[in-house]
């Protein structure tokens, strides 16, 4: 199940807003210490008025999809290596390049 701050960023992004979670950021979560589970615990949206919980339901299937593909793009992103490292092999050889590329993004689809 998606977390929470995937759902709400989700719901931000579908109404042309921002979700900022920083100390100063215009949306702040909290987890319940009685078990409930996370909540938003202040919401400064400008414009948006803060979702319900049934709101947020709707984001499940797009978060789990968002989150896995976070996941995939962080694998991708260690296996394709420093971009210096990638300029100097696309310099000496863009073919074996491109398939060094093309092998890390098959071995890694995204959702």
């Amino acid at each position: 199940m998606a977390s929470l701050s995937t759902k709400v960023k989700l719901y931000c992004e579908a109404n042309s807003k921002t979700a900022d979670f920083g100390p100063e950021g215009n949306v702040s979560l909290q987890d319940d210490s009685d078990g409930k589970g996370p909540y938003i615990k202040s919401w400064n949206v400008s414009g948006l008025a803060q979702p319900s919980d049934s709101d947020l339901v709707g984001y499940d299937t797009a978060g789990d999809t968002e989150e896995s593909n976070n996941t995939v793009r962080s694998t991708r992103k260690a296996a394709y290596g420093d971009i210096g490292d990638q300029l100097d092999e696309i310099f000496k050889d863009i073919d074996a390049w491109k398939l060094r590329i093309q092998g890390i993004k098959d071995a890694n689809p995204k959702s």
